[in-house]
């Protein structure tokens, strides 16, 4: 994992966020982030805590992941019957980024401009809306605004990266589609090394680190978190939907817009 899965330094928090930006077309991004079921055997005596809304007995594996699908940070053991914002709230990644101790890269400004954006990180409509994580604008909200519609859109396209991660994993590693007959402590190192092994191998193929932007969906059903990212409790400040607004200007600017030549937006 040290190896394979580093806590990131500067410079590598650069090259993710130009990764994001060239390969992506999201500027200022340095993850995505979303979680996963791994089913289990029920464990004995655990009661309904492992029981999850599909009605199956699971653990999660929380993630957040780079342009080119490896794992920059995961957490994997929060019970299947939690929320996703509540993995949220308790994950390390979380903690680390309030606190400023992830060596994150201070504001900069956006591609072509001289407004200033921080980094963030993007997630689904299951997170919080936060300084450092941008989510959708609610359905509700961007209906009818072209504007929003094509943020959602652009922020969107950037966020599958981890459920593409996810369904790379289960690919590679068919125990992760199955329900897997042991302990949840044992079923959370069999995920923790399936995840670093995948890392290992993507970091050493050059086809991977090189990938289109092809969506591969996921066909294992999971519910979407990075495990421990919380939902936080408590309305966004203006702040906070001042930041979104940024890069939806900006989306939706001649410099940020993705001319109509790219068949992928």
């Amino acid at each position: 994992m040290k190896e394979v899965m580093p806590e990131p330094s500067e410079e590598q928090w650069t090259a993710i966020g130009e990764h994001f930006w060239n390969i992506w077309n999201f500027p200022n991004c340095i993850g995505a982030v979303d979680e996963k079921h791994v089913n289990i055997e029920a464990p004995a005596n655990s009661g309904s805590v492992y029981f999850n809304y599909k009605k199956t007995f699971s653990v999660i594996l929380f993630a957040l992941v780079d342009a080119n699908y490896n794992f920059i940070m995961i957490d994997v053991g929060s019970s299947g019957r939690s929320s996703d914002g509540g993995i949220f709230s308790h994950s390390a990644p979380r903690k680390h980024m309030e606190n400023g101790s992830l060596n994150i890269l201070p504001d900069s400004c956006l591609p072509g401009t001289n407004i200033e954006a921080p980094f963030v990180i993007v997630g689904d409509e299951a997170f919080p809306l936060k300084t450092y994580l941008m989510r959708p604008y609610p359905g509700r909200q961007s209906s009818g605004n072209d504007f929003m519609t094509y943020c959602n859109n652009r922020l969107s396209r950037a966020r599958r990266l981890s459920e593409n991660a996810f369904g790379t994993l289960a690919q590679k590693f068919i125990i992760i589609l199955r329900t897997i007959k042991s302990p949840p402590e044992n079923v959370d190192c069999i995920t923790s090394a399936a995840c670093v092994l995948q890392n290992f191998i993507t970091q050493r193929n050059d086809k991977s680190a090189n990938q289109t932007n092809t969506i591969t969906d996921e066909t294992s059903g999971t519910a979407q978190i990075l495990n421990y990212l919380p939902l936080q409790g408590g309305r966004a400040t203006d702040n906070v939907f001042a930041i979104r607004e940024i890069f939806k200007d900006y989306f939706s600017s001649s410099v940020g817009r993705i001319v109509p030549a790219d068949n992928n937006v």
